[in-house]
């Protein structure tokens, strides 16, 4: 695993977009192509995820691909399909880590569609911490581990074997507490999801 020395640049960093939930419980309406200020939430995310300094951004699609790719405006993006999104989001983690094989990628920042109070300041702190040296880092909401996390090449192999499920990183976070560095972002972002109805008055 290679790290960044201090003051390197951070072009080998990738953006992770895990865009592929189904949105259960908001009637089955895909995460992705929930309308946030007049564009698919998952292209609002991408722009996230480039203005925060991830020149290379992956996407992970499941729940309705084809539509996605149709109306979101994603040009530079990588798209990856995860034909196993109904089994949970470790598939689409997975499927993200292993898009970047090959791609000199020596790190992943994974970043969640559904929160779109998380905006591009935090992604630069995680992105900070990274280019101080540190291959496991995490935001953090008034001490909460939270999104976007940042995985060095190293983690990645550890992640596919425990990613099951909904619980994403979670395990593999937990057996390597000793190395996550944990960056304050409550003061510029905030952590909600959108899962449920009520939980779309957040979204403008």
């Amino acid at each position: 695993m290679t790290e960044l020395r201090e003051g390197e640049d951070v072009p080998a960093v990738a953006g992770l977009l895990l865009a592929a939930g189904g949105g259960r419980r908001l009637g089955g309406r895909p995460k992705a192509l929930l309308t946030h200020r007049g564009r698919p939430l998952v292209e609002h995310a991408a722009g996230v995820l480039r203005a925060g300094g991830c020149a290379r951004v992956h996407v992970v699609l499941g729940a309705a691909a084809q539509e996605v790719r149709a109306r979101a405006e994603l040009t530079g993006c990588v798209l990856v399909d995860n034909p196993e999104w109904e089994r949970g989001m470790g598939t689409s983690l997975r499927a993200g880590l292993d898009s970047l094989a090959g791609t000199g990628a020596r790190a992943a920042l994974v970043l969640l569609v559904d929160q779109p109070g998380i905006g591009p300041e935090a992604v630069t702190r995680v992105l900070d911490a990274h280019r101080l040296g540190a291959s496991l880092v995490s935001a953090a909401y008034d001490g909460v581990r939270g999104h976007p996390v940042l995985f060095g090449d190293g983690h990645w192999a550890g992640i596919a074997t425990t990613a099951t499920g909904d619980q994403g990183a979670r395990a593999h976070l937990r057996q390597h507490a000793g190395e996550l560095v944990t960056v304050e972002c409550g003061d510029v972002a905030a952590a909600y999801d959108i899962d449920t109805e009520a939980d779309l008055a957040h979204l403008e």
